[in-house]
């Protein structure tokens, strides 16, 4: 075991002071009593523990994702995730997606891609954590992702914003962004759409939360009540309506397919990279020499892509029989709904998958934690998520649970913020150690 898994199973300290994440949140005047709230809704929303990360496993993380990106880039790849994807994802207008989502199990062998989410929600909510655990004590200073700089990360999620802007309108200066989902204050996340609305208000922007079903296509614009009088610019759209087929998103589908808008992320991205039919073609080394990938992005997603294939009628005895060994997925499910273990399922369940609409992914145990649960050590099961944008990782978070997936309803679990190990000798022979609760790190 590394040093990363020795601490992950052997220390149990709590690194979250809540008055500090209390300061994170509610940064505005309309945001104060945020907290107060969310640990009323969302008992389990936040960990008190970090999650700690290995460099070399945080490497292979991002050369990971900028080799699946180079991939998507491939006129052939996109030939083949578009034939059968709806009409919809073959508009492109020049954004690529804000909050891109890679998650991740940690294993022996390195990282391995569980699946890739256009609308991954959580970034501004870890992004506030990660500042409350690292400002907890000074053992904590340097250590947390290195891979971004949590005092700017802010900036650079409004940048992120302006530059799907800038892509699709050049120079053009953005005036508003409308965050919109279904019943957005009735999400399991609208309390982050209201960090994103005061994020843009602050550098200048103007912004409001809004219901999808209640924007307008009138006059070759799109409009919505609560920017009244004002043409919406941007979508930052978190429906998981990917395709934008529903009849009570018509009004946004106009103007997405007429440019009339910047709608990010959108239906071509989703089609590109989250769609879990993808997941067959990164895996498939034959496909991708034949399209000229190199070797090294070969190797590197043959070790990182878990086996993945369709799921069929004609091969239904067959995935049947290795069922324990397979986590079946819909091709374009989201949040883990309707997604099940091999080893649990009953034959309803099964005669549904088989109808159509699956894939079947080699089953990856992930890696776990040890938290402190009202005094008792518990071990709990943890993926890792990388938010990227354009191939850049800008941000790693943690979440830690029990039972088949993520589901934010496990005591000590949560999302949980990532301290990536300083690069220092470690015995590769070294067990676990006892569970301590004043054993972070010192800094480099």
């Amino acid at each position: 075991m590394n040093l990363a898994e020795t601490l992950n199973l052997g220390c149990l300290c709590r690194t979250l002071n809540p008055e500090r994440l209390r300061q994170q949140l509610e940064t505005d005047p309309c945001l104060q009593g945020m907290l107060d709230g969310l640990a009323t809704t969302h008992p389990h929303l936040f960990s008190d523990t970090a999650v700690f990360v290995d460099p070399g496993m945080r490497a292979a993380v991002g050369q990971a994702i900028a080799a699946i990106e180079r991939v998507v880039a491939l006129p052939a790849y996109q030939q083949e995730a578009l034939t059968h994807a709806p009409e919809i994802a073959q508009h492109q207008f020049g954004p690529a997606g804000v909050f891109m989502g890679y998650d991740f199990h940690l294993g022996e062998d390195g990282p391995r891609l569980i699946e890739i989410n256009t609308n991954a929600g959580g970034a501004l909510l870890n992004a506030a954590l990660a500042r409350a655990h690292r400002d907890c004590c000074e053992p904590m200073q340097g250590l947390m992702d290195a891979s971004s700089d949590l005092l700017h990360i802010n900036q650079a999620f409004v940048d992120m914003f302006r530059a799907e802007w800038q892509a699709q309108r050049g120079t053009r200066p953005l005036r508003n962004v409308l965050i919109t989902d279904d019943a957005p204050q009735a999400q399991y996340l609208a309390p982050e759409f209201a960090l994103a609305r005061q994020l843009l208000i602050a550098h200048g922007i103007m912004a409001a939360v809004g219901d999808a079903r209640e924007l307008s296509w009138k006059d070759g614009a799109l409009w919505h009540p609560a920017l009244p009088g004002a043409v919406v610019d941007l979508v930052y759209n978190r429906l998981t309506d990917f395709s934008l087929s529903e009849p009570s998103h018509a009004a946004l589908r106009s103007a997405y397919v007429a440019g009339a808008a910047v709608v990010t992320p959108h239906p071509r991205a989703h089609a590109l990279f989250a769609d879990k039919r993808n997941l067959i073609t990164l895996g498939d080394d034959v496909l991708l020499a034949s399209w000229g990938v190199s070797a090294e992005d070969r190797r590197i997603l043959q070790a990182v892509v878990p086996h993945t294939e369709r799921v069929t009628a004609e091969h239904a005895d067959d995935l049947w029989a290795r069922r324990r060994q397979l986590f079946f997925k819909p091709v374009a499910g989201y949040g883990a709904k309707a997604a099940y273990r091999g080893d649990k399922l009953t034959k309803s369940v099964w005669a549904h998958i088989t109808a159509g609409g699956f894939i079947a992914q080699a089953l990856v145990p992930p890696s776990e934690r040890m938290v402190d649960v009202d005094g008792v050590a518990t071990r709990l099961k943890l993926d890792i998520r990388a938010y990227t944008f354009r191939g850049q990782v800008q941000l790693l978070a943690a979440r830690t649970y029990t039972g088949q997936t993520t589901n934010f309803r496990t005591a000590g679990g949560g999302f949980s913020p990532v301290v990536v190990l300083p690069a220092i000798a470690q015995d590769a022979n070294a067990g676990p150690r006892p569970p301590r609760t004043d054993c972070l790190p010192s800094s480099p």
